[in-house]
């Protein structure tokens, strides 16, 4: 059984986005045999007519994190996206392994060693975090990076 990796992301809002930018970084993590949860595309039975259609939409990205054996977390923008934030913090406080994608080059932070929000960083080792952080959908499927590693390894 393949292993679940939840891909948090606010890219499902656009259409462009959506149909340019999540492609290749799903394609990249199906490449390392991962299956992929993204939350637009598992949303997609949501009714929208229907009230309380976002309350249905927020427990289910929720159950999916909480569900799912690791997250990937794009985390573009100044700053990133607060749905993908919030669902960073659950898998950072249920010690899921965690992996940050940013190829925005601004800084998002006051740290001259850190280019986000410090608390970003807390799912990550103190060492040897940039193993854990990619800067380009090439990277995701780098061999000596660490997604690869654990995407390789059987599942526990």
């Amino acid at each position: 059984m393949a292993k679940t990796i939840y891909l948090a992301n606010p890219y499902g809002f656009s259409e462009q986005q959506r149909s340019l930018l999540l492609p290749p970084i799903v394609a990249a993590l199906e490449e390392l045999g991962l299956e992929v949860w993204e939350p637009f595309a598992r949303g997609n039975e949501t009714d929208f007519s229907k009230e309380g259609w976002a309350y249905e939409v927020g427990q289910k990205n929720y159950s999916d994190v909480v569900e799912s054996d690791a997250i990937f977390a794009i985390v573009n923008g100044v700053p990133p996206d607060e749905g993908v934030m919030i669902e960073l913090g659950v898998a950072i406080a249920l010690k899921k392994p965690t992996f940050l994608f940013r190829d925005d080059f601004r800084r998002a932070s006051e740290s001259a060693l850190y280019p986000l929000n410090l608390m970003l960083f807390t799912g990550l080792p103190e060492e040897g975090w940039q193993d854990y952080y990619y800067k380009s959908v090439n990277e995701i499927t780098a061999p000596d990076k660490s997604l690869a590693r654990w995407a390789s390894q059987p599942s526990q």
